[in-house]
């Protein structure tokens, strides 16, 4: 099914699309952030022709086990000529919104290696790592995707209108959420844990103890994802989240060429197959 910002607007959510607790401990640590000002409310972006295509998971990723099937969306909402089924492999590149300045050429150089050998770059478009990791796919000539915490006509945060156009008419954004369903903070939780099903490996670049992107490692363990964690954030002792996550199976991260040991084929299962 393909809808136009023009016509979305009919769009009415369902009884099952309503907001469910299913992010635990997460959820006061977002309704924090959120008083605190660090989420605001995105603006509204002008309607265009972009075509605004109606998934299920099976659609967007295909197959899934029974765990995945548990904890994903019924329906997902993008915009983007990326093929569906998602190409192999995905990694989402993933970290604090006031990244320091070597945290973001941390994130810079993560993508850019990867990106030079096709994997397709996975974020959240929020500020900070997130943004870093989108433009430098770009730059590089490899593709990307945008999981976001709003309907695919809100922009957050606004200074990011420019890059959500750009991945919206040459790569992927998608949301959970239909057009003019409420922002609450809430949703950047869900989105972390979408995200996570998404990517077939996530990378943690820097991140303090009350970061979003903790959701998404938790979640990425929870699914039986990779999860590594970069090598400064490791040795750094007024951290006590990595070492928790070290425990349930997330991996340091020295060296970017390593998560491509733990990555799918690019290459579709049929086409395996026939050369077999």
């Amino acid at each position: 099914m393909i809808l136009t910002y023009r016509t979305v607007k009919s769009v009415v959510i369902p009884a099952r699309h309503k907001w469910r607790n299913q992010a635990g401990i997460f959820r006061r640590n977002a309704v924090t952030s959120w008083s605190e000002g660090i989420i605001n409310l995105p603006h509204e972006r002008n309607p265009t022709e972009t075509e605004i295509r109606t998934l299920t998971p099976l659609e967007l990723l295909g197959p899934l086990n029974d765990v995945e099937r548990k904890y994903a969306p019924s329906t997902l909402f993008s915009a983007g000529p990326m093929e569906t089924p998602l190409p192999n492999p995905r990694v989402a590149i993933i970290g604090s919104r006031k990244a320091s300045a070597k945290g973001l050429s941390t994130a810079a150089h993560i993508t850019s290696v990867l990106s030079k050998r096709e994997v397709v770059i996975v974020s959240g478009l929020a500020e900070g790592i997130d943004t870093m990791a989108h433009e430098t796919a770009i730059k590089e000539g490899g593709r990307t995707i945008a999981v976001l915490g709003t309907p695919l006509n809100r922009t957050y945060p606004q200074k990011n209108s420019q890059l959500q156009n750009e991945i919206m008419t040459n790569h992927l954004a998608i949301s959970q959420f239909p057009v003019r369903y409420p922002i609450q903070p809430r949703n950047f939780v869900m989105r972390n844990r979408t995200m996570a099903l998404i990517s077939n490996a996530s990378i943690i670049v820097e991140a303090g103890e009350t970061s979003g992107s903790l959701h998404q490692g938790w979640e990425a363990l929870r699914l039986g994802r990779p999860l590594f964690i970069w090598k400064s954030i490791i040795g750094n002792s007024s951290l006590n989240w990595p070492k928790k996550m070290l425990r349930f199976g997330a991996m340091e991260l020295t060296d970017p060429k390593d998560v491509l040991d733990v990555l799918p084929s690019s290459k579709r299962i049929s086409q395996i197959v026939m050369r077999i």
